[in-house]
């Protein structure tokens, strides 16, 4: 089902109209009502009245994740504090967090396009859905919650972690959508199997997966594992959480954009300057109808790529390509350029493996070096009689991994076999990459 045809099928001339009025609208907001925003619009000569088409985008300054930490915690909103109705924020593993607020207004519009995302994957009124997203400062469980409740679907707030009761709860309530993170989906399934049961026969339709990146050879792990339709999501808290695109459940052909609210463009991530539509380069959001965070050209870090062209599923929205990475992630070994989404698709079209991996990074000596550390399958220790590091098989596996992996990358990598079970599971967002510096 299409959840608002009037906004999701119109023409592309309507489309662009809708756009350039509001881009107007957005920049003028936030000149007039953000401190950093006026500054800097000044310094680039940049006057709302003078944008005349959608081309003159490039004109404003990009904003990035560091200029909402330089101005922690409320120096980039455009409403004083008090007209906030909800404050989320990012985990600030790196830093300070990053805070993003919303009003009333903000928070219907976050409802609207959130219930698009959810009809996009499956849902429909009457539906269950299970959430195993993480709830409180993390956007992710309530975004799902809220956009669920307005298009009518029963909504099952579970939230992350505590993986037996969330296996209770699926067998009793037989949900017809799953939505978590793509590796908290494997993990749930892999525990049910170690139980006696069948993930499969929960009857789950369809999975909403995101907040970390994943891969096509995931994609078909998780689908082979509990026998659904999994969809990706795409969102980020500085925009408004999830709900900024979605795959479509019938094709998915690149995630639709709601690009009524959210304009996307594709820049080059060294130079900044814009892309053609099919290249792929770094993705820039602006918030079109954002009251309380009004992000103008928000540089996302993630790699992909923008297509125009029509769905067949019927929508007319722009989309993006699936997310490669993200460009801070990149890894230069060797003076190789490696992401880790290009490791993990190389690595599970292996059946000899696990789908759990990780990477670990040693910077302590002059020059970086990358260790692959990867767990055999299930049914190769059981053939094994047992897992020894030392034994003949496992050896023989480690260096047959580094052969793929040479094929793929070009490049000679250490790779361990551990242990079954000694990568960490994630019951939110895993971590892929070890850094020891």
């Amino acid at each position: 089902m299409i959840w608002n045809p009037a906004a999701e099928t119109a023409s592309r001339a309507e489309r662009c109209r809708l756009q350039l009025e509001r881009l107007r609208g957005a920049v003028a907001w936030a000149g007039e009502r953000v401190p950093f925003y006026r500054e800097a619009f000044a310094a680039a000569d940049v006057d709302p009245s003078a944008i005349k088409s959608l081309d003159d985008l490039a004109r404003p300054p990009f904003t990035r994740k560091s200029h909402l930490r330089d101005q922690y915690p409320w120096g980039l909103f455009a409403v004083p504090r008090e007209a906030l109705v909800r404050v989320h924020a990012s985990s600030g593993t790196k830093g300070k967090p990053t805070i993003v607020g919303y009003t009333r207004g903000d928070l219907e519009m976050w409802r609207e396009v959130m219930a698009r995302s959810l009809a996009l994957a499956g849902a429909e009124p009457g539906h269950l859905i299970h959430n195993a997203y993480g709830y409180g400062l993390f956007t992710g469980g309530l975004g799902v919650h809220d956009g669920a409740e307005h298009m009518g679907v029963t909504v099952l707030p579970v939230s992350s972690g505590n993986t037996l009761r969330q296996i209770l709860l699926l067998q009793d309530f037989r949900p017809q959508g799953l939505a978590c993170t793509p590796s908290f989906a494997l993990h749930i399934g892999e525990t049910m199997r170690e139980q006696g049961l069948d993930p499969r026969a929960v009857g789950v339709g369809y999975g909403i997966f995101g907040a970390e990146p994943w891969t096509e050879a995931m994609r078909r792990q998780i689908e082979a594992l509990w026998g659904l339709r999994a969809v990706d999501c795409y969102g980020l808290s500085e925009i408004i959480g999830p709900g900024v695109a979605m795959e479509c459940v019938e094709f998915r052909a690149g995630l639709h954009v709601n690009d009524d609210h959210f304009l996307p463009e594709i820049v080059d991530p060294v130079s900044g300057d814009p892309l053609p539509e099919g290249a792929e380069g770094e993705l820039v959001l602006t918030c079109l109808t954002k009251e309380a965070l009004p992000m103008i050209r928000y540089r996302t870090g993630d790699l992909t790529s923008l297509d125009a062209a029509p769905c067949r599923c019927g929508r007319t929205t722009a989309r993006i390509a699936r997310i490669k990475g993200r460009a801070d992630d990149m890894l230069v070994i060797k003076g190789v350029n490696v992401y880790p989404s290009q490791l993990e698709a190389a690595l599970l079209t292996l059946d000899e493996l696990a789908p759990h991996y990780q990477l670990v990074v040693d910077r302590t000596a002059g020059f970086p070096t990358l260790e692959v550390h990867v767990e055999p399958a299930e049914a190769r220790v059981v053939a094994w009689g047992g897992f020894d590091a030392a034994r003949p098989e496992v050896r023989g596996l480690s260096e047959r991994v580094g052969e793929m992996l040479r094929g793929h990358l070009g490049l000679n990598l250490v790779v361990t076999i551990v242990p079954p079970k000694t990568i960490p599971r994630s019951e939110g967002k895993a971590v892929r990459v070890v850094e020891r510096s």
